[in-house]
């Protein structure tokens, strides 16, 4: 019975798993297939002639190099700030109690729940005013302060799960608040801090609506940007589309990759030292 229910489960998992890897494998085989083959019928699940003309024109022609490392360099800054930002206003909420701290959770959460396009137009006035349309540092700074607030209470929630016992013993060995912070509690927050570093830069990596409002200078696209100007009037050019998108991934997987180490290493770091 529990072979047959092991089985069962080995089933049910191999094809919610085909089902979530089989849009990725439909992009990639998009991408590879020549502009005839795409639409064609019957359906060809591997392109009968393999073709990377598709890539070569997003270099050769669409700039994407340039649009790469715009979203790279708007991405990396933002989430830093970001989660900067995170690390010193969730450890204030979780250690410190002042008056006002349940409300300005609660205004931080109540943010959340705001469509964007509410605040679209002030903000793309004071934008203008501050000359920062077209320009990669005002995409930054909306998206810090778009992000800082869940940012935060989610820094806040994992500061809430170490020991403040932790910091004490630190205290009582002669270290002030801050050492302690940084050198007994920050250790043992590397999941949390990761975490939320993967959060801000997924989102301001994927972010359109902002983006194609603020940045219509060449020179300052990012991918979500370019990726849209693939959509015209009468035509998607699904070919290159298919290939930004499977470009676009690389970045995150390798970032994911990277900081899979912090994490595991921030498990066990920190509180045993000594």
């Amino acid at each position: 019975m529990r072979r047959l229910a092991g089985a069962a489960k080995a089933v049910v998992l191999a094809g919610w798993l085909l089902i979530t890897l089989f849009p990725l494998y439909w992009i990639v085989v998009t991408s590879l297939k020549p502009k005839p083959e795409i639409f064609s019928v019957p359906l060809r699940y591997w392109p009968a002639n393999v073709t990377f003309e598709h890539y070569a024109e997003l270099f050769e022609f669409a700039d994407f190099g340039a649009y790469l490392l715009n979203s790279l360099l708007v991405s990396l800054v933002a989430a830093a700030a970001v989660t900067a930002i995170g690390v010193l206003g969730g450890y204030t909420l979780a250690r410190f109690a002042f008056p006002g701290r349940a409300a300005l959770m609660l205004a931080f959460l109540v943010t959340q729940m705001i469509p964007l396009f509410i605040a679209l137009g002030p903000l793309y006035l004071l934008m203008s005013d501050l000359d920062l349309l077209n320009r990669l540092a005002g995409l930054m700074l909306v998206y810090v302060a778009m992000l800082v607030p869940f940012s935060t209470i989610i820094m806040r929630g994992f500061y809430e799960r170490v020991p403040v016992a932790l910091e004490e013993a630190a205290q009582v060995d002669g270290a002030s608040r801050l050492v302690a912070m940084v050198r007994v509690v920050i250790p043992v927050m590397l999941p949390g801090i990761a975490a939320t570093f993967i959060f801000a830069f997924v989102q301001c990596w994927n972010e359109l609506f902002l983006a194609i409002t603020f940045i219509d200078s060449e020179d300052a696209k990012t991918v979500p940007v370019a990726m849209n100007s693939f959509i015209t009037q009468y035509d998607i050019d699904w070919g290159s589309m298919a290939a930004a998108t499977v470009v676009s991934v690389v970045p995150t997987l390798i970032l994911f990759a990277a900081i899979r180490r912090w994490i595991v290493e921030g498990l066990t770091a920190g509180a045993v030292k000594g």
